[in-house]
């Protein structure tokens, strides 16, 4: 461990870390209003521009075709040129597009639209849980990953009442909550003044000078406050820290396929296509298919906000978990009680029990993302952080976009069984990689799972049998 890592691990929990974790929280909250709103958007949007079943299920796939994009370039370039900047010009390419597609008048523009947003959007969010958590000590990481991520549920239960209070409410409301989902623009500012760089990410790739007065700056505003800080005491290294030359963007997205990330690299993409596939089959579809089992657009909507609301404390209950359990046994545990909701909801009959059954499976759908946003960043090296996650929230999104569109296949063939049975399977196959072949990272620093499990690798600090405790 070098002494820069030393450093942040030994911070205490503080004000430092909570602004961040309201900085990253608002960009998942809107985030997640976002991809959600487009759920109640469809009932309307499909009706005014006569769109089929086919059609509306490309629509609702519009957004993550984007976040697919998205979410791999900037992963890649967040390793090359900086996590912080990527975020900021993510975050303004989905505030134009979220705005424009508001003022669309037919289908195509708004699918367009909705494309780019999903781009801006995607490119945003999958830096944030791998920046964030390169500031945060190992005793806090995981509740501090998943508690982040649980801001998603924030906009969730945004959308729905958006959905519930304008959007059936006025007819051009559809427009309206299109537009309202540029607002984050404000934040911009804000990031820009208080966001610093990664450290750890600096380190990485040779500039320890700035990654020296990035954590000098937050160790002399936590003395500001009043903490006093421990000794740094860090293991001696046989040879320091073998660093390469920083990697260009080719080779970070080469390197994941090497003999030594391969593995890892083959359990989180398969992670998250498979919770993301579930998740959005059933969530990017919520309304309509509530409509389709005989509610009106009212009841659908106000199904939903309860749906939606059971996300927080989905999302807060794992993040609490991933500390005591691990993020992998949250993963797996998630998952899989995820699968059983969604066969309870595939057998439901009455309006009571759909509702319930659509609650418990919202609580540990989105337990299981708490837990696989954590999870992910943490098994990757500094230098291929952010292409790691990227390229496997990525590739989660081929789940997301195929999903929506096998639904509007499914539904009408197999009705609500087939959706359900088909997530659940899906569901069953990512928990199982995950429990036989997932690394184990409670209660490990970064360093220390980059030294153990990815010795020889590229950058990986290597440890020496006689290391020692040195101030």
């Amino acid at each position: 461990m070098s002494a820069i890592s030393a450093r942040l691990e030994r911070l205490p929990f503080s004000g430092f870390h909570w602004r961040l974790l309201l900085i990253g929280g608002l960009g998942y909250c809107f985030d997640g209003m976002d991809s959600s709103s487009l759920a109640f958007l469809l009932p309307v949007v499909g009706k005014l521009w006569h769109l089929t079943s086919v059609q509306t299920g490309l629509v609702a796939s519009s957004t993550y075709i984007g976040y697919f994009f998205g979410a791999f370039l900037s992963g890649v370039l967040a390793d090359v040129v900086g996590r912080r900047v990527i975020m900021m010009y993510a975050l303004a390419i989905y505030c134009a597009a979220s705005l424009a597609s508001g003022l669309t008048s037919d289908w195509h523009t708004f699918f367009a639209c909705r494309i780019v947003a999903g781009f801006g959007s995607g490119a945003e969010t999958v830096v944030i849980a791998p920046f964030l958590a390169e500031f945060v000590p190992r005793r806090y990481r995981g509740m501090f990953c998943g508690s982040l991520v649980g801001f998603m549920s924030f906009g969730y239960v945004t959308s729905s009442l958006l959905g519930f209070f304008v959007v059936r409410n006025f007819p051009d409301g559809w427009r309206y909550v299109a537009m309202l989902t540029a607002l984050p623009v404000i934040m911009l500012l804000w990031w820009r003044r208080t966001l610093p760089e990664s450290a750890r990410w600096l380190e990485s790739r040779g500039r320890t000078d700035e990654a020296e007065r990035v954590v000098a700056a937050v160790e002399q505003d936590l003395r500001r406050q009043g903490h006093v800080l421990a000794p740094v005491t860090c293991p001696a290294l046989s040879n320091a820290m073998i660093m390469s030359a920083p990697g260009s963007a080719l080779m970070n997205v080469l390197s994941l396929w090497s003999r030594r990330l391969a593995p890892t690299t083959s359990v989180a993409w398969i992670m998250w296509f498979s919770v993301a596939f579930s998740y959005y089959a059933f969530f990017s579809w919520i309304p309509s298919l509530l409509i389709k089992h005989g509610m009106t657009i009212t009841q659908s909507f106000s199904y939903s906000i309860a749906i939606y609301s059971a996300q927080i404390p989905g999302y807060f209950s794992a993040a609490y978990l991933n500390e005591k359990l691990g993020r992998k046994g949250v993963v797996a545990t998630y998952m899989l009680l995820g699968g059983i909701s969604a066969i309870a909801l595939a057998f439901s009959q009455s309006e009571l029990q759909i509702m319930l059954a659509g609650m418990s499976l919202s609580f540990f759908m989105n337990g299981a993302f708490a837990g696989v946003y954590a999870y992910t960043p943490e098994i990757f090296p500094t230098s291929v952080r952010a292409t790691g996650t990227g390229s496997s929230s990525s590739f989660g999104r081929i789940g997301s976009v195929s999903a929506p569109i096998l639904v509007g296949y499914v539904y009408p063939q197999f009705g609500f069984g087939g959706v359900f049975g088909m997530t659940t399977l899906v569901l069953l196959a990512g928990a199982i990689v995950v429990v036989l072949f997932g690394i184990q990272t409670k209660g490990r620093s970064l360093e220390d799972i980059e030294a153990e499990e990815f010795a020889g690798f590229r950058g990986a600090p290597v440890l020496s049998a006689n290391a020692e405790t040195q101030p």
